[in-house]
């Protein structure tokens, strides 16, 4: 049985070991001038050494240059994507064919993974990208677990999808954060808040509290829960899907770290005695609710349901 990778989000170059002993795999890393949403900031220095940490121990490092590009960054990509190709990075992370048109002049044997977040919804979708060079494709996050294997059955490229963490909302690419502390006259508060990232927008009907946060790419507003399918691999990993991420945004290093080594023990022990794994995936379950935020339910996001617009 093909066991799936475990791909994590660390949050510092000194989270590369820990999050190996715990069991991952492979790594998404960059930083947010040229990638979305990430756990932590990877400067080129960080880069390389994450790279070097992770090659080491025979993992993989996979660099996020999946935002959305104008025209006065274009020149940057050249310099950055060869330097990515001069570091040996296993593969770019990319959604803006922009990125795929400058890989392949510099670095035409980088392996690019096709990631928008929303619009990876069909097998003919994934294969365009894969005629195009991508070898990867991410899916979307809003699609039923049921779509997900057969996309698989069809697709020509490698499928990843999201196990564990929270979801992209919203984006947009204003400075709505600061736009609104600024017409308050509250501009320092919000350079503050811009550092802990520990804003929220209430929603007082559904009680719920959606993460929202600014960055260099825009403004991100993110799903009140957490998803978690640590007692729903079964047919996932029978069906082939080729990586499992686990997304670390706005988590510490230890939370990272512990789920990590959960998901790793579910996945290894179902690829060895599928009949153990149901007897102790709600073991595996549990062991994360112990350590999950109060504030962050967990729940199996579109896994079981369709998208409701």
């Amino acid at each position: 049985m093909k066991k799936p990778e475990l791909l994590v989000t660390p949050i510092s170059v000194e989270d590369i070991q820990p999050l190996i002993v715990s069991g991952a795999d492979a790594f998404v890393i960059g930083e947010q001038k040229f990638g979305l949403r990430l756990a932590g900031e990877f400067n080129q220095d960080d880069v390389k050494k994450a790279i070097e940490l992770a090659h080491e121990k025979g993992k993989k490092v996979y660099v996020a240059i999946n935002a959305i590009f104008h025209n006065d960054k274009i020149d940057e990509l050249y310099d950055y994507v060869s330097f990515l190709k001069e570091v040996q990075a296993d593969a770019i992370i990319f959604g803006d064919p922009a990125v795929l048109m400058v890989a392949r002049e510099v670095a035409p044997k980088m392996k690019l993974h096709w990631s928008t977040e929303t619009t990876g919804t069909n097998w003919y979708t994934c294969n365009y990208w894969g005629s195009k060079g991508a070898k990867r494709s991410v899916l979307a996050r809003e699609i039923s677990m049921d779509s997900i294997i057969e996309i698989k059955e069809h697709a020509d490229v490698e499928i990843e999808i999201q196990v564990h963490g929270m979801t992209t909302m919203f984006q947009s690419k204003r400075s709505l954060l600061g736009h609104y502390f600024q017409y308050q006259g509250k501009e320092n508060e919000m350079e503050e808040q811009r550092l802990e990232k520990d804003l929220f927008l209430h929603d007082k009907e559904r009680d719920n509290k959606y993460p929202i946060f600014e960055d260099e790419n825009g403004t991100h507003i993110m799903s009140p829960n957490d998803i978690c399918i640590v007692d729903e691999l079964q047919d996932l990993i029978d069906a082939g899907i080729d990586s499992f991420k686990i997304d670390g945004l706005l988590k510490d290093a230890k939370y990272i770290q512990t789920v990590t080594g959960i998901y790793r023990k579910a996945i290894d022990l179902y690829c060895q005695d599928a009949d153990q794994y149901e007897e102790e995936k709600e073991a595996f379950l549990a062991e994360i609710e112990k350590i999950q935020p109060a504030n962050r339910s967990l729940d199996t996001g579109f896994f079981f349901k369709e998208t409701v617009y």
